[in-house]
């Protein structure tokens, strides 16, 4: 009587598998990105509010609401946010790094 062991798996066995998981990885890595761009949208909201603070504290101390060339935030072209992922100018706006991670964030281009 001839007995045959079969161990292991078949090409087609493999091929399938690494298929689901490409399927599985493909639907699964917009969901986490979109997460992770929205928490670091939090960097420069950090950056905004001390700009907003700096231009607060010149209001109360020049009396002009539109007059902030004597402000620290004017002396400044442009501010990086804490962790690099946007620019803040002086007008108060951030826009994200041209060639960093926020730049695909189409929901949140500008932030004034």
């Amino acid at each position: 009587m001839y007995v045959t062991y079969t161990r292991g798996f078949t090409l087609i066995e493999l091929l399938i598998v690494m298929a689901v998981v490409g399927i599985l990885t493909a639907m699964a890595y917009p969901s986490y990105t979109e997460p992770v761009r929205k928490s670091r949208r939090s960097d420069v909201m950090i950056e905004l509010m001390e700009v907003a603070q700096i231009l607060e504290r010149c209001y109360t101390h020049f009396g002009s609401v539109y007059d902030y060339t004597d402000c620290p935030t004017q002396s400044t072209v442009e501010i990086t946010s804490l962790w690099g992922f946007y620019r803040v100018v002086p007008t108060v706006t951030a826009t994200p790094v041209v060639d960093g991670p926020q730049a695909a964030d189409i929901m949140c281009t500008v932030l004034p």
